[in-house]
């Protein structure tokens, strides 16, 4: 089965419009200048439904994210050892940890919450290949990005 959370970088050109639509929105929220997401989608002419499905799905992409903060949110199995794979891989990027939370496992799964300082040797999505590529990791998502 194929991973559905893979990232890609594509032109702005290759992305359809509703898309670019609810990057907007979430802009226009974000700032105020929309009080609710009703205001936001009327005003960028996308429906709440389309806003509702794609809202995580889409990030818009800032060449100067080296050296920035970024909050990541996975889903790890409870297993021995994971978790310091995970900071190690951190480590690797050249990546500082800020902030770091793990929930109590449920089901044998483990939330980990986790805000990261970006250095400007760091490469962010080859960071998150690699926590990805780890066995036991599930569910990664970037949260936010400042």
């Amino acid at each position: 089965m194929e991973n559905e959370d893979r990232f890609y970088l594509v032109k702005k050109k290759a992305v359809p419009d509703v898309l670019l639509a609810v990057v907007e929105a979430k802009r226009l929220l974000e700032s105020g200048k929309a009080a609710t997401i009703q205001d936001a989608t009327e005003a960028v002419g996308i429906s709440r439904s389309s806003f509702y499905k794609y809202k995580d799905d889409i990030l818009p992409f800032h060449d100067d994210a080296r050296g920035k903060t970024i909050t990541m949110m996975m889903q790890l199995d409870d297993e021995p050892g994971l978790l310091s794979r995970v900071t190690n891989q951190i480590s690797l990027h050249h990546t500082n940890i800020l902030t770091i939370h793990q929930s109590i496992p449920v089901g044998g799964i483990a939330m980990l919450t986790v805000s990261l300082e970006i250095a400007p040797d760091g490469h962010i999505t080859e960071l998150m290949d690699a926590i990805e590529g780890l066995t036991g990791v599930h569910a990664l998502k970037v949260l936010a990005r400042e």
